[in-house]
């Protein structure tokens, strides 16, 4: 089996720790990007993934492009050109102070891409499983005729295709969101989001306080079978937050189809870098999928490999299946492993 992801990849630069921008003049320089994270923690459970981009022909896209190679990441579908790679900005938070995230993106390679660039019948031969976020036809109006494309392509091959909705207030506004975002719903099979999401993108509510902390899981199969009706999808699983602070979440999901919810058991998680645990969900997910676990067994994993990258700095979830596996099955002390 192969999945291909396909989308935006970002230098990121962070203080170190938990200092706050320019506390100190130092940054550490890593990457991410949402399908980007999932091919990389794809490529740790052992599947077969292919990354899809637009970058550069400089040295820091060449390090990128070996960061990924590192991993196992099938990186030969990669177009080059343009004048830069796109970076964002990553301070941590702690207790009460929210993270926050600055974009320097504008005019980047993948932005700035054509339909010519990508081949999307050579790219998704021998392909599985398709994945792309609403990042990504969020960027600019060329990606977004890119990746309906892609997903057009997708399905006329017979390939599965994945979504993380994934709704950023700063690339685009709602109203835009949902105008695209409802053009390559109908060539999705599998829906992840969260409660913002559906309420941002689709103006479907959970009728909850985003920022009390608190959870009605209840409410959230409204939500999920809404996005059924409205889309046809086969599957969609939503992941609940409970945000007690900046560094102490509870963390759980919910996977929709047939009707029937299923919902994962809940993590205590003190966090050390929260970014790309939903890339990581998403990962976790689609291995599940593909490799015939159950609803119940599927979203046990993805909400495991979830909680586990949420302990790892960086975007990338470095993580096995059998540490995924062990989670799931209550190893949640923390024990030294010798």
């Amino acid at each position: 089996m192969k999945v291909v992801t396909f989308g935006e990849i970002m230098l990121r630069l962070a203080p170190f720790g938990y200092l706050r921008f320019l506390q100190e003049p130092s940054f550490q320089a890593t990457f991410g990007g949402g399908e980007a994270n999932v091919a990389v923690s794809l490529s740790n459970f052992g599947i077969d993934t292919k990354f899809v981009t637009k970058l550069p022909n400089n040295d820091i896209a060449l390090g990128c492009v070996r960061e990924l190679n590192k991993y196992g990441v099938d990186t030969s579908s990669i177009s080059f050109g343009g004048d830069r790679m796109g970076i964002y900005f990553l301070e941590k938070g702690a207790s009460m102070r929210g993270s926050k995230v600055i974009y320097d993106r504008k005019y980047s390679s993948i932005s700035m891409a054509k339909k010519e660039d990508f081949d999307w019948d050579t790219i998704l031969n021998d392909c599985t499983l398709f994945h792309f976020t609403g990042i990504t036809p969020a960027i600019s109006d060329s990606l977004a005729e890119i990746t309906l494309e892609a997903v057009k392509t997708a399905k006329k091959k017979g390939i599965t295709v994945s979504c993380d909705l994934n709704y950023r207030k700063k690339l685009w506004s709602k109203e835009k969101a949902n105008k695209v975002m409802s053009s390559l719903m109908p060539y999705v099979d599998i829906c992840i989001a969260n409660e913002e999401d559906a309420q941002d993108v689709f103006n479907i509510s959970a009728n909850a306080d985003l920022n009390a902390g608190k959870l009605d899981r209840g409410r959230y199969e409204s939500v999920a079978k809404q996005l059924v009706d409205m889309f046809n999808f086969k599957k969609v699983a939503i992941t609940l937050r409970e945000s007690i602070s900046a560094n102490d979440n509870n963390w759980g999901a919910m996977i929709y189809s047939n009707g029937v919810a299923n919902y994962s058991k809940t993590y205590s998680i003190r966090i050390v870098d929260r970014v790309g645990g939903g890339d990581s969900f998403g990962a976790g997910l689609i291995y599940s999928l593909l490799n015939n676990y159950s609803d119940k067994d599927a979203i046990e994993f993805a909400a495991a490999a979830s909680a586990l990258k949420q302990t790892i700095e960086g975007d990338f979830s470095l993580i096995s299946v059998n540490e995924v596996e062990s989670l799931v099955s209550g190893n949640i002390g923390g024990r030294v492993q010798r």
